[in-house]
Formats: C-alpha cells, sequence, structure tokens
C-alpha cells in the first residue's frame, strides 16, 4: 500500500465507522427486533392445534427461506411501486429484515419450545396456570436459553446482510464506501476497508454471544 492509499484508508476510516454506528447497527437492531416479534407469532402459529394457522405459518416460513433476501428487497422497493405502494428505502429495508428473520428465527424459537420437557407444562397445569401463563412463565423462559445460540448467530448474519440495503438506496456502511470508492477509483481498497469493518464488529458480537452464553450456563448450572 502507498502513502496516497493509506492516507485515503485512514481518511475513509472515520465515515465508514460513523455511518456503521448511526446506520448499519440501527438497521440491524431494529430490524431484528422486529423479526423476533414476528418469528414468536409465528412459531406458536405452527405450535398451534388448530391447522388453518399452522398452515399459514408454515407457508410462510417456506416462502421466506426459499427466497433470497435479496429479491424480497426488490419486491418490496422496486416491485410494490408497480401496484401504488411506495415505501421509502429505510422502512423497506427494515420491513424486509423483519420479514426475513421472522421467518428463520420462527423455526429457532419453536424448535427451543418443543425443547423444554413435557413435564414442565404438566406442573404448571397442575398448579393452576393457563396455557397462556404457563407459556410466559415456564416454558419461554427456558426456551430463551436454548435459543440464544442460534438466534445471536441470526443476528450477526443480519448485520452483514444489511449492507443489501445499499441497492435500495440505504445510505449504510457499505454504500458509504461505495459512494467513497466512486469518488477516488480505490475500488478495492474501499470495499477491503468496509469488510474489515464488518470483521470486527462480527468479532465483537461474537465475543458479546461467548460471554452471555458463559452466564446462561453459570445460571443453569446453579
Amino acid at each position: 500500500m502507498d502513502q496516497s492509499s493509506w492516507e485515503l484508508f485512514v481518511a475513509s476510516l472515520r465515515p465508514l465507522v460513523v455511518a456503521a454506528v448511526t446506520a448499519t447497527i440501527p438497521l440491524a437492531l431494529i430490524s431484528f427486533a422486529g423479526g423476533l416479534a414476528l418469528a414468536l407469532v409465528l412459531a406458536l402459529m405452527r405450535l398451534s392445534s388448530r391447522r388453518w394457522l399452522s398452515g399459514v405459518a408454515r407457508a410462510y416460513i417456506s416462502v421466506v427461506r426459499g427466497t433470497p433476501l435479496l429479491v424480497q428487497l426488490f419486491v418490496i422497493f422496486y416491485g410494490l411501486p408497480s401496484v401504488g405502494v411506495v415505501i421509502p428505502p429505510w422502512p423497506s429495508a427494515i420491513l424486509a429484515f423483519v420479514i426475513n428473520v421472522g421467518g428463520y428465527a420462527a423455526e429457532i424459537i419453536r424448535a427451543a419450545i418443543l425443547s423444554v420437557p413435557k413435564g414442565q407444562w404438566e406442573a404448571a397445569y397442575m398448579v393452576g396456570m393457563s396455557r397462556s401463563v404457563a407459556l410466559r412463565r415456564i416454558i419461554l423462559p427456558q426456551a430463551a436459553r436454548v435459543s440464544v445460540p442460534p438466534l445471536s448467530n441470526t443476528f450477526i448474519s443480519l448485520v452483514k446482510d444489511t449492507s443489501l440495503a445499499s441497492l435500495i438506496l440505504v445510505t449504510e456502511m457499505f454504500r458509504e464506501a461505495q459512494r467513497i470508492a466512486a469518488f477516488s477509483q480505490e475500488f478495492m481498497l474501499l470495499y477491503i476497508e468496509a469488510g474489515l469493518i464488518y470483521w470486527l464488529i462480527c468479532l465483537v458480537l461474537s465475543s458479546l454471544q461467548s460471554a452471555l452464553e458463559t452466564r446462561l450456563d453459570r445460571y443453569v448450572a446453579h
């Protein structure tokens, strides 16, 4: 790396980090929170004794998991306007990510709920709890501990997937890297720099995941 390239690398670091902190991470957090709420509803629908509810959830999950996230983004941002529905870039990205996370996280949450021993349900019923109360107070807290590792991996993947939002004009970190690269013509340098920042963010998140898992394991052990 020559002197000018190094200077560009250092100069572009600040705007890329600012974009990561003000756009990429908030986009991931908001989308993940919405996706988790949707996933819980879908998981409960999948576990419902009513076949039509379970069927609707199963069909939704199948469509989301069977189509690329990029296609989902394009359908919402570029496709919906053709039928008169125009959604700005940021809400379009959040909606697409929520839909996508909901489809994947629903199966994680469903599996976590099923992993709780049936005796827990029976014990809750014996002390007079209704199904909804037992689910809220007994089952979901135990399922949450089981689902932490896979849900954490889903969030880490989502942070990287936010780069796709640049294709629908969302000014997040990767789009900022594209802007600087187009101006400087140093495409390789800027894309590698953006990749390094994504990598560092994921390293931090992985460390937080490990710490959380260790704490939960200690809690369960005691």
